[in-house]
């Protein structure tokens, strides 16, 4: 579990994040979303350890973040997998060898034991027969997918996900969702998703925190996001007018 408590973070005089406090639980997709500026990608990178913040706790499991040692933060980010937005694969580097990166940096693995675990993985994926192509050669959907092999094959505690589905169309789109989702179930993650998809929030969103202006606005699960009187939410949310028609038809079926 991580829980945050109280986080502030500011970039100047420009108070970006103000007094988040939640949890995000095993087993669960949880869901960042809001508006652009609304604070989600500072929020994300706070969670990673990439930004330090001024006031606050974020802690990993009962361990308080700013208490790690140096050794401790390093142990902590080999638990952590990353989905980046744009996939973020090496250009120079095969398939196979893109998903062993991060064993070669956090692991002390024979080169056959790598490769058995990259198998594993591409297997998990559906991508049984990709392991010499070049990112070059995959499509979008196949880079996302490596990007998710990538980020399992050290079996994280903590799976973090930057709009994974920017870029690809709607069918593919659901196709990333769904293994995300089954991912994060059969490794019980800890899995936090940074997204404006609102047909992401609707497929996977267990936990979604809704953040406007620096603030946690909302928050609750797929099925309460119908319910929500929340102007800011709903300004949000059923911003287009199919949403308008998803909320109208759930709410008179529950009624």
């Amino acid at each position: 579990m991580i829980v945050v408590n109280d986080l502030h973070k500011s970039f100047g005089d420009a108070h970006v994040l103000k007094g988040i406090s939640t949890t995000f639980e095993k087993g669960k997709t949880n869901l960042i979303i809001g508006a652009s500026g609304s604070g989600k990608t500072v929020f994300l990178k706070c969670l990673l350890g990439l930004f330090e913040y001024e006031q606050g706790t974020i802690s990993y499991d009962g361990k308080i973040y700013k208490e790690l040692k140096e050794r401790e933060r390093r142990d902590l980010r080999a638990k952590i997998g990353m989905v980046f937005q744009g996939s973020a694969l090496f250009d120079s580097m095969t398939i196979a060898e893109n998903i062993m990166f991060p064993l070669k940096m956090f692991t002390k693995q024979s080169k056959s034991e790598m490769e058995d675990r990259a198998n594993i993985v591409l297997n998990r994926v559906n991508l049984p027969d990709a392991h010499h192509k070049m990112p070059s050669e995959a499509s979008g959907g196949m880079q996302k997918r490596v990007a998710i092999a990538r980020a399992i094959v050290n079996n994280p505690k903590y799976l973090f996900c930057d709009e994974p589905n920017s870029g690809l169309d709607p069918r593919t789109a659901i196709v990333i969702d769904n293994l995300i989702n089954e991912i994060t179930d059969e490794y019980q993650m800890v899995t936090v998703i940074n997204s404006h998809d609102m047909n992401q929030v609707m497929e996977i969103g267990e936990k979604i925190v809704f953040l406007q202006h620096g603030n946690k606005e909302w928050e609750g699960s797929k099925e309460t996001i119908f319910k929500t009187d929340n102007k800011a939410v709903t300004d949000f949310v059923y911003s287009s007018e199919l949403f308008k028609k998803v909320r109208k038809m759930y709410i008179e079926e529950n009624e």
